[in-house]
């Protein structure tokens, strides 16, 4: 297993894999995404324009398993800013982690805290963060889509250090997996203090 760590531009080549995953990955719950290959080009494409962005690469055997990325809050869209700005917290001192996706067959291995610990580093590496956060979408229990083994990540992102903003949300829409258009998702946030 090889661990490749890429900024800016030497991320272009690696977009198609990187959205294959996550065509394939974020169609599991909670996210139950429908997307696109250019719905995610097209959304992938601010790693590559932003020279202070990382995405992290799990390769076995010349074959992307799993991928990680991050950049500076500052980069992304209104909608995931503006819940700090509400808080008066500039965006221009956190550093926000993209989703990480990983194939199944590579769970457990501790590749998950690897993307944690290389992303949370290269914002240290950076200097002027405050902050790295990052959004998850709000299901509700009973969801008919709810695998009876679901496990949430809760336990795991908490033991990165990172605590609940309840009170922190934003609204993306996008179309899951059984509807027919796309509809507004909550997403709440999840920080962690880098000056502590």
């Amino acid at each position: 297993m090889e661990i490749r760590l890429l900024h800016g531009a030497a991320i272009a080549p690696y977009i198609d894999d990187i959205a294959r995953l996550r065509l394939t990955l974020l169609r599991e719950f909670p996210y139950l995404y429908e997307g696109t290959p250019e719905c995610e080009a097209d959304a992938l494409r601010s790693y590559i324009d932003c020279e202070c962005s990382l995405a992290i690469l799990a390769v076995d055997e010349g074959r992307v398993v799993g991928a990680s990325t991050g950049l500076p809050l500052s980069d992304k869209s209104e909608a995931l800013r503006q819940p700090f700005l509400e808080q008066g917290r500039d965006p221009r001192t956190v550093y926000y982690f993209g989703k990480s996706v990983l194939l199944p067959a590579y769970r457990g291995r501790g590749l998950g805290v690897r993307f944690f610990i290389e992303r949370e580093s290269y914002a240290h590496k950076l200097g002027g963060f405050h902050y790295c956060a990052f959004s998850a979408v709000e299901r509700p229990n009973g969801h008919p889509r709810r695998p009876d083994d679901y496990k949430p990540l809760h336990g795991f992102w908490r033991n990165r250090g990172f605590l609940h903003q309840p009170s922190m949300r934003a609204s993306y829409a996008w179309r899951d997996l059984d509807e027919a258009d796309e509809s507004d998702k909550t997403l709440s946030f999840w920080l962690k203090d880098l000056l502590l």
